[in-house]
């Protein structure tokens, strides 16, 4: 009966803290994840505006894309 007691409570304990770990609020927060994403949205914006500029100077000069003369 010693037996059981011991494995149902060290299985118990076990189970008790995954579930301490699994409600744990810092795990969900990675800086490293979160600067790596505020870095890629910072390059995604700066390659829009270059883009965007870029169009804007070749619609100024009267070149455009895809015509034929």
């Amino acid at each position: 009966m010693i037996d059981y007691f011991a494995l149902a409570l060290g299985h118990g304990l076990l189970a008790l803290a995954l579930l301490r770990l699994a409600m744990w609020r810092q795990l969900d927060d990675d800086p490293a994840l979160r600067q790596a994403s505020d870095a890629r949205k910072a390059e995604a914006d700066a390659q829009s505006a270059a883009a965007r500029a870029e169009r804007r100077r070749r619609s100024d000069k009267g070149d455009h894309e895809g015509e034929q003369a």
